[in-house]
């Protein structure tokens, strides 16, 4: 009689001689390891479908054996008695007892098997537990966060890395982690206008020190005609012309250098000149930001106003996300600089133990426009929080054409693989600057989804998804169909153009009701 224990882990069984204590060097070094697709149609299956007890009389007798019982007749294995280990409800290995005789276990009292399973169960949950915690820190080292979608194939691959290691491989690194044929998704709601923004916060922030520093010269210099305070007043009024006529790169440093160097320091010795200019200096050192030296009420209120909207529109896609996730997991990765981008990877190579459909796609696709809606729709009403108001652009680029992807463990991160995928990537980054073609005019607009693309059946497809989202009411019917400029690597890309019905309450209510499929 010889006893072992399979021990389920992803999508591999691990198969551990009885002599096991279950530690994590024992789970390697005494073990064999089997696809679960291998499995399929064994008896060892058929136990953990069934969840309880299954005794095999006579491996030998079972019509049409798999590989995997083939092999184990080959070693003379007859009488299989197979018991599901579990812990906390769920399945977590099976406790196998086999004889090279058939018929040999039916004795086997099922009462004192039903004792000793909890036993084996917890000190195999031990070991699993402690294999999780090394698989957890070496991905934590090699890749830092890894979304959830594809966790499974990076817990693969670091337990293989750890095996390399046990079997004496030392130099072993991580294996390429590659998913071919996936469809690449993309979209990005832009702050229209930030750069002007903050420009014009800057430019306020500045004329309004400089002009309380000049109003402190004025007052020094009606209480003693000092020529350096009029050499003052003249180079801070002409930093203030300048400003007026816009910002450029060198303006703030030019003031800050000014003011911090020259100005203030000249204040201590004109204090004693009378309560007003005493006055005056007050007013200016109470307007600066002690952090920085410099008054910066409008650059502050931009940059709440940006960093409000970002968390607003990024909270929304994660929670849109989460919900998608539980029709079809696909890899999900967004960023924030103004505004907010995304991007998707489904595909069946990605999935531990889904498949892949056209509806999918599909769906996901739909799943988008309805997402630049609700985004169009959040910018809408948290602009009335902003001390900036702040508009968005809503854009979609559609290509369906799979690519491979491969994560760059020198850069934590996923990247298209191979050149003629880099094409994707090369769109990606110039679509935002897009223009109509032979207007000059940009092609995303606030309140307005651009959705750029270049096949045909594609574009087809996309209409009837803006069709329906007419008819919900979510989209309003002023549908554009356009061409665009030729860009850098980029030519004969074509966009559909529309507004969001951001009056209609259907559109409103189905901010929460955005789960699709």
């Amino acid at each position: 009689m010889t006893i072992g224990i399979g021990a389920l882990q992803g999508d591999q069984v691990m198969l551990i001689k009885g002599d096991c204590n279950s530690n994590i060097n024992c789970l390697f070094a005494n073990s064999h390891h089997i696809d679960l697709k291998d499995l399929k149609g064994s008896v060892w299956l058929q136990a953990v479908e069934k969840g309880s007890v299954l005794y095999v009389p006579d491996l030998a007798k079972k019509p049409d054996p798999i590989p995997v019982e083939q092999q184990a007749l080959a070693v003379g294995l007859r009488s299989i008695l197979l018991s599901p280990l579990y812990f906390q409800g769920e399945i977590i290995g099976l406790l196998e007892i086999f004889t090279r005789a058939p018929n040999d276990l039916g004795t086997i009292n099922t009462v004192l098997l039903e004792q000793i399973t909890p036993l084996l169960s917890l000190a195999l949950k031990r070991g699993q537990d402690e294999l999780d915690k090394q698989v957890q820190a070496i991905i934590k080292e090699k890749c830092t966060a890894v979304h959830p979608s594809v966790e499974w194939r990076f817990e693969k691959a670091a337990i293989a890395h750890m095996e390399r290691i046990h079997d004496g491989s030392h130099n072993s690194e991580m294996e390429p982690i590659v998913f071919k044929g996936v469809v690449p998704f993309y979209g990005q709601s832009d702050i229209r206008g930030s750069s002007l923004a903050r420009n014009k916060g800057i430019q306020q922030d500045l004329t309004q020190q400089l002009t309380l520093a000049l109003d402190v010269m004025v007052a020094g210099s009606k209480k003693r005609p000092w020529p350096l305070l009029n050499q003052m007043k003249y180079r801070i009024e002409a930093l203030i012309q300048d400003i007026a006529s816009g910002i450029s790169s060198g303006d703030e440093n030019a003031v800050f250098s000014l003011l911090n160097n020259e100005v203030a320091p000249f204040f201590g010795d004109l204090t004693g000149l009378g309560s007003e200019v005493l006055k005056r200096i007050e007013i200016y050192n109470a307007a600066l930001d002690p952090s920085t030296g410099m008054i910066y009420n409008k650059r502050k209120d931009y940059e709440n106003s940006v960093s409000k909207l970002n968390k607003t529109l990024a909270g929304y896609l994660d929670q849109e996300d989460e919900l998608i996730q539980q029709n079809f997991p696909h890899y999900f990765e967004k960023r924030q600089t103004d505004g907010v981008d995304y991007m998707m990877y489904i595909g069946a190579s990605m999935m531990e133990n889904q498949t892949l459909a056209k509806f999918h796609i599909k769906d996901l696709t739909l799943w988008q426009l309805m997402i630049s809606c609700g985004l169009a729709l959040q910018t809408e009403q948290v602009k009335k929080q902003l001390k900036i108001p702040l508009d968005t652009c809503h854009l979609i680029l559609i290509n369906h054409t799979p690519l491979s992807i491969r994560f760059r463990f020198d850069e934590k991160r996923f990247d298209v693989d191979g050149a003629y995928d880099v094409r994707h990537e090369i769109i990606k980054s110039r679509i935002d600057k897009a223009l109509i073609k032979g207007t000059g005019e940009r092609l995303t607009q606030p309140g307005r989804i651009a959705v750029v693309y270049s096949n045909p059946e594609e574009g087809k497809g996309i209409r009837q998804h803006i069709d329906f989202l007419i008819n919900t009411g979510k989209l309003l019917d002023d549908l554009e169909i356009l061409d665009l400029d030729d860009m850098p690597d980029v030519r004969g890309l074509k966009a559909l153009r529309i507004g969001v019905n951001l009056k209609s309450m259907a559109n409103k209510d189905n901010i929460i009701k955005m789960k699709t499929g």
